[in-house]
């Protein structure tokens, strides 16, 4: 019974790391409003080495359009920007000899379509890590009853990852509904 138990909260942990993910996924798939954290991951090379952007220069937004990056070194502006340049964000990066600036452009119909259509896929992914996650608890009891773990304790352990499994896809369609409405909403 002990080793259920820790199987379904192995599953939980994992299920609840999922959420996690998809939501700092979808964090950095921008709805039209300037945040910092939609530069979440972009990494510049800073003397010959990859190194997040935020521990190389503040990030602010001194209003709804524009992003400020001031750079605690001037040497890093055009790596910084070179960096935007290649991302897959679609921003244009100017700077003025102390700071980046990127002023967010309005998302047009096909591109807000187009988000959503990549939050989705994001909430896919969670939801097959999900899946994967309740299939290998389920192997996992399975195996335990081979042990000599009785089949009726197996047989409820697995509703439970059946009732977990549910209950975290609804979150993942909560999440993603809420984000679809942010990228959405003019």
């Amino acid at each position: 019974m002990e080793e259920i138990n820790m199987y379904l909260d192995e599953a939980k942990d994992l299920m609840n790391k999922a959420i996690k993910h998809v939501s700092s996924e979808l964090v950095k798939i921008r709805a039209g409003k300037a945040a910092p954290n939609m530069l979440e991951g972009l990494m510049v090379v800073y003397y010959g080495n990859p190194t997040p952007i935020n521990q190389v220069a503040s990030i602010t937004t001194p209003d709804a359009r524009t992003l400020m990056i001031k750079p605690w070194e001037k040497n890093v502006i055009p790596e910084i920007e070179k960096a935007i340049i290649n991302s897959d964000l679609g921003l244009n990066p100017q700077n003025d000899g102390e700071q980046v600036i990127i002023n967010v452009p309005q998302l047009t119909e096909e591109r807000r379509i187009t988000l959503v259509k990549q939050a989705k896929h994001e909430g896919e992914q969670g939801k097959i890590s999900i899946r994967n996650i309740r299939k290998e608890t389920n192997d996992n009891l399975k195996q335990l009853q081979k042990e000599g773990v009785s089949e009726d304790e197996v047989k409820r352990a697995e509703d439970k990852v059946q009732t977990l499994t549910d209950e975290f896809n609804k979150k993942i369609d909560e999440i993603l509904t809420k984000k679809e409405a942010e990228i959405m909403t003019v």
